[in-house]
């Protein structure tokens, strides 16, 4: 599978699945270089605040900052008429909002450098940092305080910031910036999100997005079969990862071309988006511009498989703790496998 970026095409799960709370910082930093700044302010103090996220954060760090970022399977604005109606589901549906998303961001102050750590929805943690294990999707039913302080325990890593968005956003910000050009080698498809590509190159919009990146039951036709990727949660977060690079990089260049799109593109998702009581979305947009240009390093967490009560579930490896000195602040970036 490989996810087309504008200028050149890459293979592999180098990239990072940030959802599209990147992307709205993204925009509002353009949207001041183009000198729209005042209808920028105007539309970022509409924004909704989580309070009770930003009781759990962690302190300011004087030399990096690490944002927790999740994508909410909130079906908050779900309308009957959407296509994937059917699929995603109407509010109140599902046994309790679950975050379907969960990365951080770690963004060095001295050298501007930023680097993105995806997690598993199925991680196997100590909900809040007690005794109750469960998935650490669970942990955002309990509340977004209960999810930080989730994210802090198990991984190790302070978090600062919190930004959130949920499926109605996702799917407006992609619609706005035109669509994402995704190419995959075999017809693909997933019958519980209602995703279907052919091979070669798709130009996806909200909802077809929506679809690849929900996609847990990933398969593609090779030689007349149908074959299942069989990773699983490991698969899926490496195609968003790849799919969030595209975005980014369709956004700079849509955005580029025609900067009187920033307003439709900020009124598509703004709406959708909660952050902390802290966060300045303009610095924090500075902060993504250059990631957008590629200047970012993305990191899968080392996990592997084992069941619990007769679940499926991913405990975290040994591996992984180069990896969490690096975002918890007491060591060194490790290297990018470009190769995967």
């Amino acid at each position: 599978m490989v996810v087309h970026r504008p200028e050149t095409r890459t293979r592999g799960k180098r990239s990072t699945r940030l959802l599209i709370t990147g992307i709205t910082a993204l925009v509002t930093a353009l949207a001041g270089s183009f000198g729209i700044v005042r209808s920028v302010h105007a539309q970022l103090d509409g924004i909704r605040r989580e309070t009770t996220a930003t009781s759990a954060l962690s302190p300011p760090d004087p030399l990096f900052e690490n944002y927790l970022l999740v994508g909410s399977d909130s079906r908050a604005g779900a309308d009957p008429t959407d296509p994937d109606f059917n699929a995603v589901g109407a509010e109140g549906e599902i046994g309790g909002q679950r975050s379907d998303t969960l990365m951080v961001m770690h963004y060095v102050k001295t050298t501007g450098s930023v680097s993105l750590l995806s997690v598993p929805r199925d991680l196997w943690v100590a909900i809040g940092g007690g005794e109750d294990f469960q998935r650490i999707n669970t942990a955002y039913q309990a509340g977004t305080d209960v999810l930080v302080r989730t994210v802090q325990s198990a991984l190790g890593v302070p978090i600062h910031h919190y930004v959130e968005i949920d499926f109605q956003g996702f799917k407006k910000i992609v619609d706005s910036v035109g669509g994402v050009s995704v190419c995959v080698d075999y017809p693909s498809r997933d019958k519980h999100t209602g995703l279907f590509m052919k091979a070669g190159c798709s130009n996806l919009d909200g909802v077809e997005a929506l679809a690849f990146a929900r996609s847990r039951f990933f398969e593609q036709k090779v030689d007349g079969e149908w074959h299942v990727d069989g990773s699983s949660d490991i698969g899926r977060t490496a195609r968003q990862r790849s799919f969030v690079e595209a975005l980014a990089k369709s956004a700079v260049h849509g955005l580029g071309g025609n900067p009187l799109t920033v307003g439709k593109v900020m009124n598509g998702g703004l709406g959708a988006i909660i952050v902390d009581d802290q966060l300045d979305l303009i610095e924090f947009a500075k902060k993504m511009r250059p990631a957008a240009g590629g200047n970012i390093a993305s990191f899968p967490l080392a996990v592997y498989g084992d069941t619990i009560n007769g679940n499926s579930v991913l405990q975290l490896a040994q591996d992984a703790a180069p990896l969490l000195a690096f975002f918890n602040g007491s060591g060194p970036r490790p290297a990018v496998d470009s190769a995967g």
